[in-house]
């Protein structure tokens, strides 16, 4: 009798302290398979790609160029055929080919698609070919056809001394302050995140202005900041995830992309599946692994929330002028507008297949409405291909025609004043002129400003595991993150009726049923000493 005491004992203290420990552990613990798999992603990562062509030694490289264009011939040489991919290729041509329902085949970029920036290139293609992966594209006669355009060095460069000029269509500094490009072409290997950063850390006029996700602290912050790309982390490069096949770059920028096509994702590295716990793979169906996993973006330099453009001309003592907040950041300047910045910034959310539609220079505006979207990313609950993402929504204000209903497209740019630039003349009205003319669509004479978002999915400065987004930050019924998304049920945020109640019938009937097995327990247990008693 006493034996069987004593296992029972020993049985409840298992149920109750041992087998516990042993499921948390068991839950906690990542399989081997698991660790061998992030194990072999970090080796791989960390490993430096090492050329197998010394460029210092070809003598084609060692000559005295007298312009690009001959640089380029001169790769071009050896590397017969990258100059027929690179002219297809969206770095260069800066529009894609794309079918988009309501519109049907179109071929929209930066080329000639709207944003609420700098909102064009446009007539001001002088100045926004900075950015641009070719030499001399200063106005309509550029030759997209003819490969001595390209500039390969851009992206090449390994020396982080090739810098475009200002104002130079793409070209860069020329003569004595220029670049040794003897030492440049003695070192060209795959793209660094500097080559890309160049670019895409600065777009919309500065540091971190546009994504808010992407800027230059990228290139020496710790893994708090990204956990790819943190130096004391994998350390990754940006061509490590944007890998390239002929030179088409995989990732889209929703600003001006259309398909979902060449899109990345995390799974490709990370499975679909990548936590020990179902409950939070269930979750990766409809939400995107960013969502959780980047809880904040701008984490280090401010990104631009808001830019008015109704208040640019505005002049002391007959010039322009600039006003900074504390941390040197332009609030106010002539040229622009008002401007908001904001640090450690909390995603909005949307329902997003990889899909967009942007609103075309030729589209009506609808004054009825709040606001008018410069892009639309497409998706909702009910579509299969749909996922929540987090997004960065920058507001803004832009001018538009009055009697023509259309955004207008204004000429900022010039090297010389008198010609209507408006960063040189402030003058909205000649401006207008301008640059409606250059893109060949009437102007009525009357403009005011309206009202636009842009809407810019969110997918670097990744959070330790550590940091990722807390349960109850969604599933809460006040202020949660996915408070504006209301097409689809949520617990711990809605309320349904049916739900409820039967829930709460559920767990009614589970007390009761807890309670009369206790009371058939202590009767039979009454009955058993009775009978032992006799």
């Amino acid at each position: 009798m006493s034996s069987m005491k004593n296992f029972t004992k020993a049985l409840t203290f298992f149920l109750a302290i041992i087998a516990p420990l042993l499921i948390v552990t068991i839950a906690l613990r990542q399989p081997d398979n698991d660790r061998a798999m992030l194990e072999a992603l970090k080796t791989k990562y960390l490993t430096e790609h090492q050329s197998g062509v010394d460029h210092g030694k070809m003598e084609i490289l060692q000559q005295d160029f007298s312009n690009p264009h001959e640089i380029t011939a001169a790769c071009l040489s050896c590397h017969t055929e990258r100059g027929h991919e690179l002219l297809q290729s969206a770095h260069f041509t800066w529009e894609r080919e794309a079918y988009i329902p309501g519109r049907g085949v179109t071929y929209l970029g930066k080329k000639n698609l709207l944003n609420n920036f700098c909102t064009g290139v446009q007539s001001n293609e002088g100045s926004c070919m900075k950015c641009h992966a070719g030499y001399g594209w200063s106005d309509k006669s550029f030759d997209f056809d003819n490969q001595f355009n390209i500039d390969c060095i851009v992206c090449h460069d390994n020396t982080g001394t090739y810098k475009k000029a200002g104002g130079g269509a793409g070209y860069p500094v020329m003569g004595e302050n220029g670049p040794d490009f003897k030492k440049i072409l003695a070192s060209v290997g795959l793209p660094k995140s500097e080559n890309c950063g160049s670019c895409h850390f600065t777009g919309g006029g500065g540091n971190n202005v546009k994504h808010g996700d992407l800027e230059m602290a990228l290139l020496t912050a710790g893994r708090n900041v990204d956990v790819h790309m943190g130096v004391d982390g994998s350390n990754m490069n940006c061509v490590d995830c944007h890998t390239a096949e002929n030179h088409v770059m995989k990732g889209r920028y929703y600003g001006v992309s259309s398909t979902n096509t060449q899109r990345m994702s995390c799974e490709e590295c990370h499975t679909a599946f990548p936590h020990q716990k179902s409950i939070l793979n269930e979750h990766s169906i409809k939400v995107a692994c960013q969502t959780c996993h980047i809880p904040v973006y701008a984490k280090v330099n401010p990104t631009k929330m808001y830019w008015d453009w109704s208040t640019a001309t505005r002049k002391k003592d007959g010039e322009g002028y600039e006003n900074l907040d504390s941390m040197g950041n332009i609030t106010y300047a002539s040229i622009k507008g008002d401007f908001e910045w904001g640090t450690h910034v909390q995603p909005e959310y949307s329902w997003f297949n990889g899909t967009a539609d942007h609103h075309l220079l030729t589209d009506k505006v609808d004054t009825t409405q709040p606001f008018l979207k410069i892009n639309t990313l497409m998706g909702e609950y009910r579509d299969h291909n749909s996922k929540i993402i987090p997004v960065k929504v920058h507001r803004g204000r832009q001018p538009y025609d009055t009697e023509n209903l259309t955004i207008i497209q204004a000429k900022l740019w010039d090297k010389e004043k008198g010609k209507g630039a408006l960063w040189l003349d402030l003058e909205w009205e000649r401006a207008i002129v301008e640059g409606m003319a250059y893109v060949g669509l009437p102007y009525s004479g009357k403009h005011d400003f309206v009202t636009t978002e842009m809407y810019l999915p969110i997918n670097h400065m990744v959070s330790p595991a550590s940091e990722v987004v807390s349960c109850k930050e969604c599933h809460t019924p006040e202020n949660g993150r996915l408070a504006a998304l209301t097409d689809f049920y949520m617990p711990g945020r809605d309320r349904n009726f049916m739900l409820d109640f039967s829930g709460k019938m559920l767990l009614i009937l589970s007390l009761i049923g807890v309670a009369v097995h206790a009371v058939i327990r202590i009767i039979s247990a009454r009955n058993i000493k009775s009978a032992q008693s006799h």
